[in-house]
């Protein structure tokens, strides 16, 4: 080892044991100076002082303190109030178990840039404060500094400069070694700010991660490259119908036959019952029924009860799956196609949700769902329906906003920056884009052009293939308020379109009703409540109304 103040020379100390003789070309030992007589610390009163063969003293050294070191045996000397060494006022911090204290902040940050700058050796005087210590040789060594990530001496920077990502904040409030101020760069201090993303606390979220969440799905953050985004804001259960506690199938089939049973019917016993219970409880009825009484609950009700509302009640007894099948199926059957309802289910259905749809469509109807849409549609809105059919659109919710750009870029020379349009370009982008995407797409091209998407698809599409392409953009843009339309338009005017009321309304009863209410309200001044109550009636209007869940 070296001695403060002595530069290191080879073959120099440790010395032997029991201090011997100085080894060759070390110093001589002086008269009260180093090395320590035998018998080791404390040292002799009087401290060391200068011998003519010494170094003098550098400028900027430290200067003796009154009262400073030496170090007393045994213990060391109280710590003046208010001094830079942290901890609480008149002591030394306590350390942990098999760890030394940090000698002081200053001192720390001495040894992190030395560490940090290889063999260059700092100017002492620029860590030195007044009524401080300076570092006492052989005295205990400073503990290492331990970063916000565990790791030793990670980042090394100059007092005074930003921490960098993973660090520790510095402190703001105050100086450090403040009395009831905790000392950043002490073990097992706490840290006297909360803790922040990148410092100290959880690593921030940095650009180009995969996987990040969308911050808002309707409108996602803008800026150059990958751009991660959070998840939407959850707003709890958006559905009018859920689970009925402690609801018995073999106690509520009992209750539909008895409603059946005898000389008419009783239809507002049925109406509490399926109205109060949800998908998954109305659908095991139809076994629990045949257990029970060994007949077929669907026929039962449909020899029972009659228009509208027995359509309401047979639908409500369909699986999602079962029933998007079957509307798809009566959308394709016989003359005309309802074009409309096959966009409806394929544009607003996840993944998962399409791929049920096409097993349990094969299953039933001995035809793929594919091949009915070949059979029943052309051209690019058949080409459009076959893409969505695949249920293989990205489902991510991080956001490339560059790509978006991209793809913006790519619709606008599809269509308005050419001649004539490039339909096969719009159904590539539209769907096998994420949601979260195509919004973003969606504003970056109104920026770009100066119009939105849906005035560019009325100048350069027409008949089905434009009216398809709106209610896909319409429904990703805003599913909530797509659906509202959908409604509004099924009661609309002469007649109401009793399919598309019925589909809608058990549908989204237990997704997102609640929402549709909000959006109906919105944009059509009156409450879908209203409107459903004034243009049906009836026991059909009753179940409705129950669907609905309440005016607003």
């Amino acid at each position: 080892m070296s001695y403060p103040g002595y530069p290191p020379q080879a073959g120099a100390y440790p010395p032997q044991p029991g201090f011997g003789p100085s080894q060759p070309a070390g110093y001589p030992p002086q008269p009260g100076v180093y090395p320590p007589q035998a018998g080791g610390y404390p040292p002799q009163p009087g401290s060391y002082p200068p011998q003519p063969s010494a170094y003098p003293p550098q400028p900027g050294a430290y200067p003796p303190q009154p009262g400073a070191y030496p170090p007393q045996a045994g213990a060391y000397p109280p710590l003046p109030t208010g001094s830079w060494g942290g901890g609480p006022s008149g002591g030394y911090p306590s350390a942990a178990p098999g760890s030394y204290p940090n000698p002081g902040y200053n001192a720390g940050m001495g040894n992190q840039i030395s560490a940090g700058m290889g063999a260059f050796t700092p100017n002492p005087s620029i860590f030195q404060t007044s009524a401080g210590y300076p570092p006492a040789s052989g005295g205990y060594p400073p503990a290492p500094h331990v970063g916000g990530n565990g790791s030793l001496y990670p980042n090394p920077q100059s007092y005074g400069l930003y921490p960098q990502p993973g660090g520790t904040m510095p402190q703001q409030q105050g100086y450090p070694g403040q009395p009831g101020q905790m000392m950043p760069g002490y073990p097992q201090a706490p840290s006297p700010n909360p803790p922040m993303p990148g410092f100290g606390g959880a690593p921030a979220p940095m650009p180009g991660y995969p996987n990040v969440p969308s911050q808002n799905s309707s409108m996602p953050a803008y800026g150059g490259g990958a751009m991660p985004v959070v998840p939407p804001i959850s707003r709890g259960f958006r559905g009018t119908i859920n689970d009925f506690p402690g609801a018995d199938p073999l106690k509520d089939v009992e209750v539909l036959r008895k409603a059946m049973k005898g000389f008419g019917t009783d239809e507002q016993a049925i109406i509490e019952l399926l109205g109060s219970r949800s998908v998954k409880q109305r659908v095991p009825l139809l076994r629990a029924y045949k257990t029970s009484y060994g007949k077929d609950l669907l026929k039962d009700l449909h020899s029972e009860l009659s228009g509208d509302f027995r359509n309401l009640v047979k639908a409500m007894l369909k699986s999602p799956a079962e029933l998007d099948a079957s509307e798809l199926h009566d959308a394709m059957k016989g003359a005309g196609t309802d074009e409309a309802c096959l966009i409806e289910v394929l544009s607003s259905r996840s993944n998962a949700e399409i791929k049920e749809i096409n097993r349990v469509y094969k299953e039933t109807y001995k035809k793929s769902l594919e091949d009915s849409i070949k059979s029943d549609t052309s051209g690019h809105f058949r080409r459009l329906l076959i893409s969505l059919a695949q249920g293989n659109r990205d489902e991510r919710e991080n956001v490339d906003v560059s790509l978006a750009k991209q793809d913006a870029q790519a619709l606008y020379a599809a269509g308005e920056n050419k001649l004539g349009t490039d339909e096969s370009k719009f159904n590539a982008i539209l769907c096998a884009r994420s949601r979260a995407h195509l919004r973003t797409v969606f504003h970056e091209y109104q920026k770009m052009c100066g119009r939105d998407i849906e005035s560019s698809i009325s100048r350069e599409m027409s008949g089905d293939l434009e009216s398809g392409m709106l209610a896909l953009v319409k429904c990703i843009k805003n599913t909530p308020g797509y659906f509202a339309w959908r409604l509004y338009k099924s009661m609309k005017g002469l007649g109401t379109k009793d399919r598309t009321l019925i589909r809608i309304m058990i549908s989204r009863s237990e997704v997102d009703l609640l929402d549709i209410r909000q959006e109906y309200v919105k944009n059509y001044g009156k409450s879908l409540y209203t409107h459903i109550h004034g243009d049906t009636s009836g026991d059909y209007r009753k179940l409705l109304l129950k669907l609905c869940g309440g005016n607003d």
